[in-house]
């Protein structure tokens, strides 16, 4: 059985590591990961340039692209058949709520479920250090349930783990996304030497809703929080009352 490890954070990210080697309980892992930290570029894909990829030891390949990239090579031309699972990670910080949207690392995961992989993307949470080993045995404890029980063809899951000790972490908990509440001040101004604006984003703290069930609630009680995200974004319901406005919008 083969498993492919790719990741945002580069190849020479200890969390892959530390991922690709508990995960070869499994079978035959596979690492295709970006040559350097690509974090926050979302499901980006390189086609403006050609990619390089350099093969740095036995089985461990580095891309010169995203991690979309790594997964599209490594599943399309690396391997000879689909691999029977892909794991993204481990992320160093969380992939919480919203933040899926940006993750290179969730992205990845995508990629892999839209090629029809059964795909899992894991995150710890910071700040350093981290506490990786303990995101690897949640990482290949759901892996092996997956590869058991098995996920829909249209659906990947998202794993955050506490950044404690094995022993400090509670339960696996099934949750869903949670929310971000951004300040007015999430965007910080500064002035550089030569008196020339610039701009952080997101530079203050995070605030979440207070919600039951989702992945920021379970985190903050040292929960491993579990989502499953679904690659289909049409909202059905409101699907249904916008038919009505065909006829409106259809009017000359």
């Amino acid at each position: 059985m083969q498993i492919l490890v790719s990741n945002d954070d580069g190849i020479h990210s200890p969390g892959i590591h530390t991922l690709a080697e508990a995960l070869q309980e499994l079978g035959e892992v596979y690492v295709v990961s970006p040559d350097r930290e690509r974090n926050a570029v979302g499901h980006a894909l390189t086609l403006h340039k050609p990619l390089r990829v350099e093969e740095i030891r036995k089985n461990y390949f580095s891309v010169n692209g995203t991690p979309t990239d790594c997964v599209n090579w490594g599943v399309l031309h690396l391997l000879k058949r689909p691999p029977a699972l892909l794991v993204s990670g481990i992320n160093k910080g969380a992939n919480l709520g919203d933040d899926v949207t940006y993750s290179g690392t969730v992205s990845a995961a995508f990629e892999g479920t839209l090629l029809k992989i059964p795909s899992i993307a894991v995150s710890q949470l910071g700040p350093p250090p981290y506490e990786f080993r303990s995101a690897a045995h949640f990482a290949v404890k759901i892996a092996k349930m997956v590869l058991s029980e098995g996920l829909p063809s249209d659906i990947l899951l998202n794993i955050n783990v506490p950044n404690l000790p094995l022993d400090q972490i509670g339960r696996i908990r099934v949750v869903g996304l949670g929310r971000r509440v951004f300040e007015d001040n999430a965007i910080i101004e500064k002035v550089d030497p030569r008196g020339r604006k610039y701009f952080w984003i997101g530079g203050t703290q995070l605030l979440w809703e207070k919600k039951r069930d989702t992945d920021h609630e379970a985190i903050s009680e040292n929960h491993v929080s579990v989502t499953p995200l679904h690659l289909d974004l049409t909202h059905y319901e409101f699907l249904k009352k916008m038919k009505r406005w065909e006829s409106r919008l259809n009017t000359d």
